[in-house]
């Protein structure tokens, strides 16, 4: 199965998405944006590619450690 078939983000990324939006005043910084919901940071997700993507979801989980 080609990354271009599988949607992202998957249900476990979309999870822990989710926990570390909940509630957020303070937002994540991922290269270089701010993101404070869980909707925002998904859209940008999306928008980029699977590169890309992957380096940003790790950045976003390692700032809400």
């Amino acid at each position: 199965m080609d990354d271009e078939d599988t949607p992202w983000p998957g249900r476990p990324e979309r999870r822990l998405l989710r926990r570390i939006y909940n509630g957020r005043t303070v937002p994540i910084i991922a290269d270089g944006r701010p993101f404070l919901t869980f909707r925002d940071a998904s859209r940008y997700l999306q928008s980029l590619p699977p590169e890309a993507r992957e380096a940003a979801y790790l950045q976003m989980k390692a700032a809400a450690q």
